[in-house]
């Protein structure tokens, strides 16, 4: 029985794999601080759960997860912005440094922040109908949270400009195709072809040497989220800006919204005065 509001946990049949779902199919998995201080305490519970061998990270309702939560963010001031990124950058990095296999299932949209928090599992199966995307800008925020950081080193820097640039939507075999997920699996069998992979790794392989694997590839991402303090700083200084407020609240009214002019950051030519 789960002890979370925000978040559902499981096991396989034989015990040995921990399934974690958010579990706010109301608002779409959106998350805010309650879910993903929820989310980082059930996979810290999967880590140091000696009967867990693995972990599956999946999602209830229609819709995998939309992203932070806007209503959430549009509110926070600069301290509750920084302190939501530490929470964050925490999940994430509890998900690279568990030794155990974390594979996610994925289903229907799986958007900004739900889309950096797949990215931070060892695999990804995603079923036919998945989509993915990190629109971020569209709506004045950085997907500073793992996106721009992340994206790069695991599709390359191009592909990850016109993604994080266009806020363009990915179905699941493009996604598949350009490295950002494994597997694309028959619609309703996610988390179970999730599971399925989680147990096949646990049957083949040695756990000392899964974990010294994992281990020894952690700094390339580690590389990436180097300047983790830099992008919670950034991050929670956007949301605090009355740019973001405003198209987040036109975002939410599902109002068109005004452009605004994109500025240089070299100073006017004085010889033009």
């Amino acid at each position: 029985m789960s002890q979370y509001d925000t978040v559902s946990t499981d096991r396989s049949d034989d015990g040995r794999v921990a399934v974690v779902r958010l579990d706010a199919p109301d608002r779409n998995n959106t998350i805010d601080s309650r879910m993903i201080l929820e989310f980082t305490e059930a996979i810290t519970a999967a880590d140091r759960d000696g009967d867990v061998q693995g972990v599956v990270v999946s999602a209830t309702g229609e819709m995998f997860c939309a992203g932070a939560d806007l209503n959430y963010l549009k509110d926070v001031s600069f301290e509750e912005g920084t302190r939501f990124m530490t929470a964050y950058f925490e999940a994430l990095d509890i998900l690279r440094d568990t030794g155990k296999p974390v594979v996610a299932g994925v289903h229907g949209v799986c958007a900004a922040g739900g889309n950096e928090l797949v990215s931070a599992c060892d695999l990804i199966v995603a079923e036919e109908s998945a989509r993915f995307t990190q629109p971020e800008a569209g709506v004045g925020a950085t997907a500073a949270g793992g996106g721009v950081q992340m994206l790069p080193l695991i599709v390359g820097e191009k592909r990850a400009k016109d993604l994080l640039l266009t806020g363009r939507t990915l179905d699941a075999e493009e996604a598949r195709a350009i490295g950002l997920i494994n597997r694309v699996v028959p619609e309703g069998e996610g988390e179970d072809r999730a599971l399925e992979l989680v147990q096949t790794i646990v049957e083949n392989n040695s756990p000392q040497a899964y974990r010294s694997i994992k281990a020894i590839v952690k700094p390339w991402t580690n590389f990436g989220l180097v300047g983790e303090e830099m992008a919670r700083e950034l991050n929670a200084r956007v949301w605090d800006s009355n740019e973001f407020r405003e198209r987040a609240e036109s975002f939410l009214a599902n109002e068109e919204m005004e452009p605004r002019e994109f500025d240089g950051v070299r100073a006017p030519d004085r010889s033009e005065d």
